[in-house]
């Protein structure tokens, strides 16, 4: 499974990207707002960081409004992937510019109807919505194991990207489901390596060593 970053902060991308395991890079209009920057400078800034699709999410609502968009942004770098709505107005929008050859992920996923209409509009990648679901009782894993069902069944080209990560239990079911991608936050990322049991045996190899030293 490969994992993306989902932030727009450069210095966390540039720090953690040295771990090795970042594959590519999600934002949206909130993400962005938060740093309180330039949309087109942030996004082509982690662009030159990250060799792997950035995502970069449109604003308009109606198709004309988001293909338009779609355009100018897929020029700011060549790894750029537009963010679009899963909405009536966004499937006309992906539907277009997969026709021209643009990248797209579409966002905002709640269903297996949504997914589906993603899938058969061309979306590259499609986000299902894993906290947020939750938030609602309802199942996500489920979600995302009848996506690749679909997709596998039906060779769809399009690859599950599931967002709204908030754990590493996130992490590691989705993953065991089939997921291509999860995009997790920052904040997340540190605590992916840690577990006690690892921090109490490298203290126990330390006070062994530096008994042995003495």
């Amino acid at each position: 499974m490969k994992f993306f970053l989902d932030t727009a902060n450069v210095d966390a991308i540039k720090e953690i990207n040295q771990l090795g395991v970042v594959d590519g890079v999600t934002t949206n209009p909130s993400i962005i707002a938060r740093e309180g920057r330039d949309f087109e400078q942030v996004i082509k800034e982690i662009c030159q960081i990250i060799d792997g699709p950035v995502s970069a999410e449109v604003t308009g609502l109606k198709a004309e409004e988001m293909v338009e968009e779609a355009r100018t942004i897929s020029k700011w770098a060549p790894n750029v992937v537009v963010k679009i709505p899963m909405t009536t107005e966004g499937l006309k929008a992906t539907h277009q510019l997969s026709s021209e050859g643009i990248k797209t992920n579409v966002t905002l996923i709640f269903s297996v109807s949504q997914g589906l209409m993603a899938m058969k509009a061309g979306a590259t990648y499609i986000s299902p919505f894993i906290g947020r679901l939750e938030d609602i009782s309802a199942d996500p894993y489920q979600l995302i194991a009848d996506l690749r069902e679909i997709i596998d069944t039906y060779g769809y080209q399009s690859e599950i990207i599931s967002a709204s990560i908030r754990s590493r239990s996130h992490v590691e079911e989705v993953a065991k489901l089939g997921s291509h991608i999860a995009t997790i936050p920052d904040s997340l990322f540190s605590k992916m390596t840690e577990h006690p049991l690892t921090t109490n045996g490298i203290k126990t190899f330390m006070d062994d060593w530096a008994s042995f030293k003495k």
